[in-house]
């Protein structure tokens, strides 16, 4: 699948931790020690920013996905399997493999590895990849750990180059990280949008979400950001739904009833949504919605599978505007 450099409303990803995801699926609970029978597995391309290129280009919308690879990195072919346009930069190790391993009732377990040291060339090669990448592009995401050599800043050296590079021309840029990367990009890098769960946002603040109504725990702790820091955030919360809160105001969408078969990558997808309704023109209650449904129907799938649109939920969920209590 290619798409025109130039097309309206592309959207460039960069995965500078990218993982060949090993999903293993059990015929019963996992109990550490013992011995278990696998009902199937699958590998898919992974890291974040690789899943959001995959639910962007599935659904027919323009992307370009940036990374480090290896030309000998066995994740070459699961790339190229994925249909996901790509321009990969040249570096000497290879891609790490995360293993997800899931049971019948949706209970996912994951085992992350670091990924491949990339040098000072190789962090000024991908910076100016994607510098390049971004021209004419609607929106840049950065998305997913950084690996060793990388720098806690990496993110916010690669806001700083599209920015100065473009002007007004750059692309609104989205970040989905967390810890200290995600720290020094709200600290110094004015993002257009963040998208944290509600665990990393309450980390990210340095605040404890107050208990009862997980929504107005979270608006209270995102007003403190948004818009001073951030112009906008959706925050990610499982199976309490999404909350978006910008500067005009604040929503949160409740998920459907689902059949839960991996979590893995349901985040991603959520990010993705939400920017395919932006890119589509529709209000902030219309993309909420939308990145609900696509998170919903991500953590129906099995692996790290990339959603479509055919396999969004047929119900309509309601969203319903919050207000910030003083």
């Amino acid at each position: 699948m290619s798409f025109p450099l130039n097309a309206p409303g592309r959207i460039v990803t960069v995965t500078a931790n990218p993982s060949l995801d090993r999903t293993i699926t059990l015929v019963s609970p996992l109990v550490p020690g013992e011995v278990q029978a696998a009902a199937a597995a699958r590998e898919d391309a992974g890291g974040k920013g690789i899943n959001v290129a995959r639910v962007v280009a599935a659904s027919g919308v323009a992307t370009l996905a940036v990374l480090p690879l290896a030309a000998d990195d066995p994740f070459a072919p699961a790339l190229h399997a994925s249909h996901v346009p790509a321009r990969a930069v040249p570096v000497r190790g290879h891609v790490r493999a995360n293993v997800t391993i899931t049971d019948p009732d949706g209970v996912t377990t994951k085992l992350n590895l670091p990924g491949a040291p990339l040098s000072a060339r190789d962090v000024a090669a991908l910076v100016e990849a994607v510098v390049e990448a971004s021209g004419g592009a609607a929106w840049l995401v950065l998305a997913g750990s950084l690996p060793p050599g990388a720098g806690d800043s990496l993110y916010v050296e690669i806001i700083a180059a599209v920015r100065r590079r473009w002007g007004a021309d750059a692309p609104r840029i989205a970040v989905d990280t967390s810890g200290a990367a995600l720290r020094a990009v709200v600290e110094q890098a004015s993002p257009d949008l963040i998208k944290p769960n509600d665990e990393e946002l309450a980390e990210l603040a340095g605040a404890t979400l107050e208990p009862g109504d997980l929504s107005a725990a979270v608006l209270a702790v995102a007003r403190t950001l948004v818009p001073a820091k951030v112009a906008g955030a959706l925050i990610t919360l499982g199976a309490a739904g999404a909350v978006l809160v910008t500067a005009d105001g604040a929503w949160q969408c409740t998920p459907p009833r689902i059949r839960v078969v991996s979590t893995v990558g349901a985040g991603d997808s959520s990010l993705a949504g939400y920017l395919l309704a932006d890119v589509a023109g529709v209000p902030p209650e219309d993309r909420l919605r939308r990145s609900v449904q696509y998170g919903a129907a991500a953590a129906s799938l099995p692996g790290t599978q990339a959603p479509t649109p055919a396999d969004l939920p047929a119900d309509d969920l309601v969203v319903r505007e919050l207000r910030t209590t003083r």
